[in-house]
């Protein structure tokens, strides 16, 4: 009988949650304040996570929390590898996730298309 899920995804589960639970109470740097881990993609061989963020203001400079990401991978990546048990910890990748800027600009362009008929 299969499984339900993989061990990459049980594993990106365990590192979303242990990353989210250290940046909220772990990290001191303060670009890092309002930043949500929204997903986790691990690579094939599990050497790789691809960590992708978003912000609580969705129009913010995404540079900055970036660096501070970046700044702060050794620090999380050593914290991960005390708090969930497997051979070789991923290196951490972060990436900004748009997706909410970009369904509100969709929902937006929805809202102006229909303005005039909804007006009539």
């Amino acid at each position: 009988m299969p499984r339900e899920f993989s061990r990459n995804q049980r594993l990106g589960n365990q590192v979303l949650r242990t990353l989210n639970e250290l940046l909220r109470f772990e990290t001191k740097d303060p670009r890092l304040q309002g930043v949500s881990l929204s997903s986790v993609e691990l690579s094939r061989d599990l050497s790789v996570a691809r960590v992708y963020f978003s912000m609580l203001e969705p129009d913010a400079d995404a540079a900055p929390v970036q660096k501070g990401l970046e700044r702060a991978a050794g620090f999380l990546r050593a914290k991960l590898g005390q708090a969930i048990k497997v051979r070789h910890v991923p290196e951490l990748r972060f990436e900004h996730d748009d997706s909410a800027a970009e369904g509100q600009r969709i929902s937006d362009l929805i809202d102006r298309a229909l303005g005039p008929d909804r007006a009539g």
